[in-house]
């Protein structure tokens, strides 16, 4: 819901600006400080508050798992959450970090895994 919110106030803000600055001055530069601020929003949802905004809010998140790999559990360490995935192909487990704005992704691979998946034994 949080998510929602914080997209209703940039482009309201987004908005208001084009709409003053178009009336103010000129419709091209109203244009102009709309699209930055939509810019400056992104931005900063993207490298600053997804996460936190899923984490501590209830915010919205997409995560797909790999084709033919079988997900574990996730955890959240700090504001980076790590995923642990199974690929029953090659028996190895994958924790895979995704941390804010996806820059420092990190990835934990354990050869010969062997989870206790049921239907398994």
């Amino acid at each position: 819901m949080i998510t929602y919110l914080y997209w209703f106030a940039v482009i309201l803000i987004a908005a208001l600006l084009c709409w003053g600055v178009s009336r103010f001055v000129n419709y091209r530069y109203g244009i102009l400080t709309a699209l930055v601020v939509i810019l400056i929003g992104w931005g900063a949802f993207y490298f600053k508050y997804e996460q936190m905004f899923v984490k501590n809010y209830g915010g919205v998140m997409t995560i797909s798992v790999p084709d033919g790999q079988i997900h574990l559990s996730s955890t959240w360490k700090e504001d980076h959450l790590w995923i642990e995935n199974y690929d029953p192909k090659s028996n190895v487990c994958y924790f895979s970090e995704y941390s804010k704005g996806h820059m420092l992704q990190g990835q934990v691979t354990i050869k010969n895994c062997n989870p206790a998946l049921p239907g398994k034994f």
